[in-house]
C-alpha cells in the first residue's frame, strides 16, 4: 500500500459510510464501504481477509468476485474481477451534495439608518419619564 500512487487508479471513486459483505469460504465478514468505484472498493473491519485472498463482495443484490489487494491495520482494497457497470455502480452511491445554504435576507426594519430629530426627541422624552427603563 505505501507504494500505491493514485495515479495508478483506473476510475474515480465515490466516498461512501455503507455496509457491505466480503464472504470467504466457510465464513463472511461484516464491513464497511467507505468508497466504491468501478474497479474496486476500500473497506473497514475487524480480522480481514490477508493480501491475495479471493473473496466475494456483498451489497445489496450486488455479488462481485474479487480478491483483496492491500491490507492495512482495519483497512483493505478490494480489487473487483470484472469493472462494475457504471449504473449498478451507482445504485450503491447515495444521491451526493448537500442542499445550498441558505440565502440570508435583510429583514427591512433593521437597515443602518440615522433617526430623525423627531425620533430622538421620541427616545428622550421616554428615557426622561421612565429612569427605570433603562435601568438607572
Amino acid at each position: 500500500m505505501d507504494g500505491f500512487d493514485q495515479t495508478e487508479r483506473r476510475s474515480s471513486r465515490s466516498n461512501v459510510m455503507l455496509t457491505a459483505t466480503l464472504q470467504l469460504p466457510g465464513t463472511s465478514l461484516e464491513v464497511v464501504l467507505r468508497n466504491l468505484s468501478q474497479d474496486g472498493a476500500l473497506v473497514r473491519g475487524e480480522d480481514l481477509p490477508v493480501e491475495g485472498a479471493r473473496v466475494l463482495f456483498h451489497r445489496q443484490g450486488l455479488c462481485v468476485q474479487a480478491r483483496i489487494a492491500w491490507v492495512h491495520k482495519e483497512h483493505a482494497g478490494v480489487a473487483f474481477e470484472e469493472p462494475l457497470f457504471p449504473r449498478e455502480m451507482l445504485r450503491h452511491v447515495p444521491p451526493g451534495g448537500r442542499k445550498p445554504p441558505p440565502v440570508i435576507k435583510r429583514r427591512p426594519g433593521l437597515s443602518p439608518k440615522p433617526l430623525t430629530s423627531a425620533e430622538q426627541q421620541l427616545i428622550e422624552q421616554w428615557a426622561s419619564d421612565s429612569p427605570r427603563a433603562l435601568g438607572g
